[in-house]
């Protein structure tokens, strides 16, 4: 059995289109390899930090990545073992990768109630809690808009009759 502590840096982006790590971050793993008959017990802790946005406000996250992963390599070809060891040597490249990718949310958010932007005008609305518009007016109501302010002197004079038309005719 040994045990190792390794520092890597990324050599290319880990994660999907929203978060991953970076290339260039820094990789820790914490490292045991244990002989087994058929092969070598390869049992691993990751940890970095993965960076991307948040999908409903945009911002920058960054979220913590810690993964363990635990897989056999086979010195033989054999069905039942995914990998192999290839010259007294183990690739850990895939392995680190595909369990790193899996364990990065699909959607990250900056905090869970993140409202996100207004979509209107596009503000955030976490920094703008009170954000409102005004109601869009129904286009088959907009000619009546500027009813609004008339007085009934000025639609008698707009209709063409006085205000007490009906007493005027009860006269006549």
């Amino acid at each position: 059995m040994r045990e190792q502590q390794l520092e890597l840096v990324a050599d290319e982006r880990l994660g999907n289109a929203v978060i991953g790590i970076e290339p260039g971050a820094p990789i820790d793993i914490d490292l045991r390899l244990e002989a087994l008959h058929d092969g070598i017990l390869v049992t691993a802790t990751v940890e970095s930090t993965a960076s991307g946005e948040c999908v409903r406000c945009l911002i920058d996250v960054a979220e913590p990545v810690e993964v363990e992963i635990q897989e056999v390599f086979a010195y033989s070809e054999d069905e039942a073992f995914e990998y192999q060891v290839q010259d007294d040597h183990v690739n850990l490249e895939p392995v680190i990768r595909d369990a790193v990718v899996l364990s990065l949310p699909f959607q990250p958010v900056c905090q869970e109630d993140c409202l996100g932007l207004c979509p209107q005008c596009g503000v955030r609305l976490l920094d703008n809690p009170g954000h409102e518009h005004e109601e869009p007016t129904d286009p088959r109501w907009a000619k009546l808009a500027g009813l609004e302010g008339l007085t009934e002197a000025t639609t008698t004079d707009v209709i063409g009759e006085e205000p007490d038309g009906d007493a005027d005719r009860e006269k006549r």
